[in-house]
């Protein structure tokens, strides 16, 4: 168990003691309509390799890893999604934003 939330005491002396910690709610996912998605071209830190970045995404963890996989099975390459963000392998910008607006979302390609 992780002390780092723990809410409002540094130390007890109880040996009873049970720490208060903040709940984190996780977010809920916006319907595709709402979700305002960025697609751009990124090479940093890849050596050299061009990726596909998708950002902006709100809502769960899960759905985020559902539409990276969809994206990823469409594109027929590989990739990852992870904290909000999703990568898909190869300069496939005009394609993603092509199937992401055909699917509801709003979705502009960035640089």
């Amino acid at each position: 168990m992780s002390k780092k939330n723990a809410v409002g005491v540094v130390y007890s002396t109880n040996p009873d003691f049970q720490y208060q910690f903040e709940e984190e709610e996780e977010q809920q996912t916006l319907e595709p309509a709402q979700q305002k998605l960025i697609v751009a071209l990124d090479k940093r830190q890849r050596a050299g390799k061009s990726v596909t970045l998708v950002s902006g995404f709100v809502g769960t963890e899960a759905d985020l890893q559902s539409l990276g996989k969809w994206l990823k099975q469409q594109c027929g390459v590989g990739g990852s999604a992870k904290d909000g963000e999703i990568l898909v392998q190869g300069d496939v910008r005009d394609k993603v934003v092509t199937l992401l607006t055909n699917k509801g979302y709003k979705a502009k390609r960035g640089n």
